[in-house]
């Protein structure tokens, strides 16, 4: 995930971070993508109700990014996080 710092004049999105403040929001674009809005303040993670690897669609992906041969050195991922 990546961080975009918001301008104080960007109103309408600082008002919807506002109101996500308070409560996590769904927003739907016009042409029906939805993205949620959430404060990451107590963010702790995400609960997974279901065995994620039985999910084929995912397995594969993990399985082609294993074997892509693309990698990031510790080193870097540590600079990174401020390790």
């Amino acid at each position: 995930m990546r961080t975009i710092p918001v301008s104080a004049r960007a109103k309408t999105l600082n008002d919807l971070l506002k109101k996500a403040r308070r409560k996590s929001l769904i927003l739907e674009s016009s042409d029906g993508h939805r993205f949620v809005l959430a404060s990451l303040e107590d963010w702790e993670g995400f609960e997974v109700d279901e065995d994620i690897t039985q999910n084929k669609k995912l397995m594969e992906l993990l399985s082609e990014r294993r074997t892509s041969g693309k990698t990031i050195p510790l080193d870097e991922v540590k600079a990174e996080l401020g390790l």
